[in-house]
């Protein structure tokens, strides 16, 4: 998960005031867990910009398709 931190600090230091984290199914935690590491610990000037859920409909390697959830959490540096 650090290295997602990571990421997100170095867009925040090379200029960007907006950051916008996307993904879907398991990894929604992950994502959770960054956000949070990233205000928490790193950089303690950004905000919640807006959380946006969705369900989005995926293709399976037998043809049937399932649902999975999907969010985008945006973080607005102040």
């Amino acid at each position: 998960m650090i290295n997602y931190v990571l990421a997100c600090m170095t867009c925040l230091n090379s200029g960007s005031y907006k950051i916008v984290v996307k993904t879907r199914g398991r990894t929604i935690s992950r994502a959770l867990g960054t956000i949070e590491v990233l205000r928490r610990s790193f950089a303690k000037d950004v905000q919640l910009g807006g959380i946006d859920l969705c369900t989005e409909e995926v293709a399976r390697e037998q043809g049937q398709k399932s649902r999975v959830s999907a969010i985008e959490i945006s973080v607005i540096k102040q």
